[in-house]
């Protein structure tokens, strides 16, 4: 019997789920990752691959709640295909999406090198390369080819070999603990990314693969890829099971039902046609907003543009300052809107939609045409990130917040959150900022000009304003119509909810201004409305 124990006391030494201990080395962790997922030679082995999967992502800052649960943005199924040696990779997409609005979409993405093309109609916001072009078809910009590639490098099943191959590029980080097991970290710095790669410290094999992104909502984000159902294919393991978590929360996830390795892929796999080549930028190197490009294609709405908020194809002139009453002044240009309402003396704008630049741009282009009044109040239609993402630039300006009921804790936890590794102007300023709930409605007013601001019941998002100023007769609406666009043949629900509650509000606008779109009459609404009835 004791020899027994002894022997079995020799087999666990030397097997590779013993825990590691907390004194190994960087490297020493990565190869026993290596050995626990088949050894050196079975990865190296690898030279293309080809997996089917089912996908499911979910997006937090659209939810109906702020901060509550999430929305489901669809579902998809996708075909990978990779090609280590020559760096290319093809994803081809069937997308179903539920979020923002039920709708199909079918194309492909083919990364080669540092740039990227994309096949089909992937969003709601075609470039105008891609709306001109038949079959639909674009480069990607710069930034999508960045948050691309980091991601290509993140799930490669090689990253480990990378980091074998690299040890002076590894730091050995403290050990930590979740959900009663030990694990092991280990930092790589690779180009232009940084990851923390976490491994079980009982098998070996690694969990997860974090980045730190700055979010525009919520601060400095741990964004993770977390691994899962390890399953043995060709002498080596590949993770089944992989999710997205953004600060603990899944926002993606990843099935994987088959896997071939070495299919022997032709090379016009990964073709892109001589003319995109030509127009295609270079990944980005420097700063990627890694979160708005990766989230909004979850929900189909990512506008494939270096500039972010604009095409500047379609809008060569970028974002303009257009006045569409005296003192009255709507942000247009891109895909999201601002109005700016000059008082006696100061500015009060509607929503801070994009991020910092295009706040940044807002405030310089308001200063320049309102002869440097100070902006006094961002008034926020509602939480969702697309159109709250910019309020810290204008409350590092001196801006206080008007916002919808309940969402008053939401947004003082986004002015509070850090962004230290990419500083925001907030980050940089600190003030302590007012922020004002509209339960039911407030008046703003000089004694000549009165700004209404009502909140409204929707089925878009709880806590939602609208805007009336009252000498333009000019409304303010987001999400809920955009005023120019096309109108079906009734009310959507949106639409529906505004028409009651200007009923509700007794207030008399003869046109709305957009978030979305642009100007137009009221009219529109009420005469559908009463064609409906």
């Amino acid at each position: 019997m004791k020899r027994l124990l002894a022997t079995l006391a020799l087999l666990a030494v030397a097997s590779p789920v013993l825990a590691a201990r907390e004194d190994m080395s960087g490297i020493d962790v990565v190869n026993r990752a290596v050995s626990a997922l088949g050894g050196k030679a079975a990865l190296a082995q690898v030279k293309s691959l080809t997996l089917k999967a089912e996908v499911r992502h979910w997006e937090p800052e659209q939810s109906v709640v702020a901060d509550g649960e999430m929305r489901l943005a669809g579902d998809s199924t996708i075909v990978l295909s990779r090609d280590f040696q020559s760096e290319a990779a093809r994803t081809d997409w069937e997308r179903k999406l539920v979020y923002p609005s039920p709708r199909e979409y079918k194309f492909t993405e083919i990364v080669v090198g540092n740039m990227g093309y994309v096949l089909g109609i992937d969003s709601t916001s075609p470039t105008r390369q891609a709306a001109s072009s038949n079959p639909s078809q674009h480069a990607m910009s710069d930034l999508r080819a960045a948050a691309a590639l980091r991601e290509l490098t993140r799930t490669s099943p090689l990253l480990l070999l990378s980091m074998q191959d690299n040890p002076q590029k590894l730091a050995r980080l403290p050990d930590e603990s979740r959900e009663g097991k030990r694990i092991n970290v280990v930092a790589y710095a690779w180009g232009p990314y940084g990851f923390n790669v976490y491994f079980d410290a009982r098998t070996g094999l690694p969990a997860r693969v974090r980045t730190v992104d700055t979010d525009s909502i919520q601060g400095d984000s741990n964004f993770d890829l977390v691994l899962a159902d390890w399953r043995p294919v060709n002498g080596m393991k590949l993770a089944h099971q992989q999710s997205y978590e953004l600060n603990g929360r899944k926002v993606a996830e990843l099935r994987v039902n088959e896997v071939i390795v070495n299919p022997g892929l032709a090379p016009e796999t990964f073709a892109i046609p001589e003319a995109i080549r030509a127009s295609a930028a270079a990944a980005a190197t420097g700063k990627v907003p890694y979160q708005w490009v990766i989230r909004r294609q979850y929900i189909g709405t990512y506008l494939d543009s270096s500039k972010v908020s604009f095409d500047p194809e379609a809008s060569p002139g970028g974002l303009q300052l257009e006045a569409v009453a005296p003192g009255v002044s709507l942000v247009r240009g891109g895909t999201h809107n601002s109005l700016v309402v000059e008082m006696k003396d100061y500015l009060v704008v509607f929503d801070a939609p994009i991020g910092e630049s295009q706040s940044q741009w807002t405030i310089e282009a308001a200063r320049n045409k309102y002869s440097d009044k100070p902006i006094r109040y961002i008034v926020l239609t509602h939480h969702h990130m697309d159109h709250a993402s910019g309020v810290r630039t204008y409350a590092a300006e001196g801006a206080d917040l008007i916002v919808g009921p309940g969402n008053g804790q939401h947004f003082k936890t986004v002015l509070g959150a850090p962004h230290k590794i990419d500083p925001d102007s907030l980050q940089r300023v600190k003030r302590r900022v007012e922020i004002v709930e509209v339960v039911n409605k407030t008046v703003l007013s000089d004694g000549k000009r009165e700004v209404g601001i009502y909140s409204i019941e929707n089925p878009h998002a709880a806590g939602m304003l609208i805007g009336y100023v009252v000498d333009a007769k000019l409304g303010f609406v987001t999400d809920l119509w955009s005023p120019g666009q096309k109108l079906g043949d009734k009310l959507n629900p949106g639409q529906a909810s505004l028409v009651a509650a200007v009923a509700r509000a007794g207030i008399a606008p003869e046109r709305f201004a957009g978030g979305h779109g642009g100007v137009a009459a009221f009219s529109e609404l009420t005469e559908l409305a009463a064609k409906s009835q």
